[in-house]
């Protein structure tokens, strides 16, 4: 699905267009792609993709975000970096999760069966599930990673506003016909994307968003996560 883009409408939608089911197209559309075809996205596709995304509301419009993207020998330099990384200590900016719990647990342990049931990783067979992990620092094949990063003197609050960026470059990306994957596996790499990127040292890397074209035939690419209701994340306070 592709949507007219701001310049061509004046900044509106069309008058016809109903915006809550644009919104819930996109919403519905988009997904993690974990197995992508080699072409790359067109230079002025991507600069659309950020022109959108950079209409992303942050604390005191501070826009802390900063992307850097790559494309053909880059991308093949910091794959090889990546996984030639693979067995050292991790290094990463921000804290991971101390740990998953209760319902956390329960989702994120429904998200990695259904992806290992989709790619034919039996369950209990750790080798076959760390080598469908290692696809994290292979891009799962994509030809373009967008590192974001946020400047370290925001904290947390500069990281939060990077996550509502992140959520709309992929929205945006899923306008245009642009399969996306956010991984916060490759910020536990920050000190190679540091050297390999020449990220000044007062950046913080908050994730990556592998992106390019979708290759539907990809087993991967056949499973979908779900969504609690509103009963398990919503309170209402009236008295």
């Amino acid at each position: 699905m592709s949507l007219p883009s701001a310049s061509a409408t004046g900044g509106h939608l069309p008058a016809d267009a109903d915006p809550n089911r644009t919104l819930q197209g996109l919403l519905d559309q988009r997904y993690s792609c974990r197995g992508f075809l080699p072409q790359e996205v067109p230079r002025a596709t991507i600069e659309r993709i950020l022109q959108l995304a950079q209409r992303t509301a942050s604390w005191c419009n501070a826009q802390p975000w900063q992307v850097v993207i790559t494309r053909g020998a880059a991308t093949e330099r910091l794959r090889a970096a990546l996984l030639a990384a693979q067995g050292e200590p991790p290094q990463s900016d921000f804290p991971w999760p101390r740990e998953y719990q209760g319902v956390y647990q329960a989702r994120r342990r429904e998200c990695g069966l259904a992806l290992y049931d989709a790619v034919g990783v039996p369950k209990g067979d750790r080798e076959a599930s760390a080598r469908q992990a290692l696809e994290n620092f292979r891009f799962f094949g994509a030809p373009h990673v967008a590192i974001v990063t946020s400047d370290e003197a925001l904290g947390v609050y500069g990281a939060v506003d990077c996550g509502a960026f992140v959520s709309n470059f992929m929205l945006a990306a899923t306008s245009l016909g642009v399969a996306t994957v956010p991984q916060a596996a490759l910020a536990s790499r920050a000190d190679v994307l540091r050297a390999q990127l020449g990220l000044a040292a007062d950046r913080r890397v908050v994730c990556g968003i592998s992106f390019g074209f979708a290759d539907e035939a990809h087993p991967a690419n056949g499973f979908r996560t779900t969504r609690a209701g509103l009963d398990e994340v919503l309170t209402w306070a009236e008295s």
